[in-house]
């Protein structure tokens, strides 16, 4: 999840029975799977003592800051969200890396097209002892799927 971000920002009241999420969200980044797959990420805490709700401030590595209402969203809900985003802009990056303009639009009328037929292959795998049962079964199946070799 780190791996998407450049920056986390937990904000939250310790006495806050709301703080759920902030502290599940602040675990998962606290994980060293999380933190080995971007050591660079700052993840900062500040607990205050005003009665704001608790929230999460995110920012995406281009730039992009999000903040999640951390009474409202559960922390996994966050981590999703985050995921999604970042896999998008992954995407987006990959696209403009080879010089491909993005969103790709599609015309409408190839979305309409019919999709060109695919030969089926089929691997069947027998346990049996049985050599003739699984002959005969294997003789059906080239009958159905019409197998070619």
């Amino acid at each position: 999840m780190l791996k998407f971000l450049s920056r986390v920002r937990i904000e939250f009241n310790a006495l806050d029975p709301r703080t759920a999420s902030c502290m599940e969200f602040l675990a998962q980044c606290n994980a060293p799977k999380a933190k080995e797959s971007n050591p660079s990420c700052a993840v900062q805490v500040k607990r205050c003592t005003d009665d704001e709700p608790p929230k999460i401030m995110v920012t995406f590595a281009n730039g992009v800051e999000e903040v999640f209402d951390a009474t409202a969203t559960p922390a996994q809900n966050i981590r999703i969200k985050i995921l999604e985003k970042g896999r998008m802009l992954e995407t987006e990056q990959m696209f403009h890396d080879v010089g491909v303009a993005w969103p790709v639009l599609i015309p409408a009328e190839e979305l309409t097209q019919p999709v060109p037929a695919t030969k089926v292959h089929a691997l069947v795998l027998f346990s049996a002892l049985d050599l003739e049962a699984v002959s005969s079964l294997w003789h059906f199946v080239e009958h159905v799927m019409c197998i070619d070799e």
